[in-house]
């Protein structure tokens, strides 16, 4: 199993060059698929269930199935995968299977099968990540940098201290109170203006600082709006599988008409048969009927 330590070296190593990881970095997104309780439990060269994985992500094994159906050949490597077997998934499979559930509410299927370059026939595309995401992910790697080299220059001055909040750990920036106070007696009126100019870029670093616990806000109520879609879609499928058990019964009851001396010997036989049939009924139909209803729900 992967030790706490390195799954985010061992994550890492496999996504690196994935083109969609180039979306999730730099957002909470990769934090996200950094500290997943199941890389805690799951071995590297093991291979996994539907049932197992499902559980793992808190779906039923019907979504994540509607999920895996149209990315086949970018979840398991162009491997073609037959539908009569058990579906087995490695490490490296499940890694892109969950960046496609994370990104699912904001880009939907159709989104994502542009960004990894998949035609309408389900077909991957060979292809690489195109320059211009290239660039952007370079423009913002240098902003970083040139934030991170402002930002020490500007603790190096002794002017400022910057701060931790122990509730949510956000960095703070303030003045350095005493240092302004020893120096404010040699400072001449272009250090004033130059004290004017720190002032309202302190401004400016609190207004940034207020935006940013509000997007930590936003993320907050954006995982409620996760949860209630995850009930609907539980609610989509129960649906389903009410609408299939009475289908399969009507059709049972057209299909089996028996008199009733041998509806009352036979009771039980007849029960067990109809059961059977419900079952069979439900588990060919259930697919089909839940990949429909789900596609008219999120093209809404």
């Amino acid at each position: 199993m992967l030790e706490i330590s390195n799954a985010k070296e061992k994550v890492l190593e496999i996504v690196q060059h994935d083109p969609l990881f180039v979306v999730i970095q730099h957002t909470p997104l990769e934090e996200q698929l950094y500290s997943d309780d199941y890389l805690a439990h799951i071995h590297e060269k093991e291979h996994y269930s539907i049932s197992e994985v499902a559980n793992w992500f808190e779906i039923t094994d019907a979504m994540l199935r509607y999920y895996i159906k149209p990315f086949e050949q970018y979840i398991f490597d162009n491997t073609t995968i037959n539908p009569i077997t058990n579906i087995r998934l490695t490490l490296s499979a499940i890694l892109r299977l969950r960046m496609i559930l994370l990104l699912k509410d904001e880009y939907r299927v159709k989104g994502l099968k542009q960004l990894l370059g998949i035609d309408e026939d389900g077909q991957l595309l060979k292809h690489q990540i195109t320059a211009t995401t290239l660039a952007s992910t370079d423009e913002l790697t240098n902003k970083v940098d040139v934030l991170g080299n402002v930002l020490q220059q500007m603790i190096q001055t002794g002017l400022f201290d910057m701060q931790t909040s122990d509730k949510q750990g956000i960095f703070q920036i303030s003045i350095n109170q005493d240092f302004l106070a020893q120096n404010m007696q040699s400072l001449s009126s272009e250090s004033n203006h130059q004290i004017t100019e720190i002032q309202k870029e302190t401004a400016e670093l609190k207004d940034e600082n207020e935006n940013l616990q509000k997007q930590i806000l936003e993320l907050q109520e954006g995982s409620v709006k996760d949860i209630v879609k995850k009930i609907r879609e539980r609610h989509i499928e129960n649906e389903i599988v009410s609408t299939l058990r009475t289908e399969a019964l009507q059709l049972f009851s057209a299909q089996n008409k028996a008199g009733f001396f041998a509806k009352f010997f036979r009771a039980v036989q007849i029960e067990m048969e109809k059961e059977q049939f419900v079952v069979g009924y439900i588990s060919q139909h259930l697919e089909e009927r839940l990949e429909k209803a789900l596609s008219a729900y999120y093209e809404k």
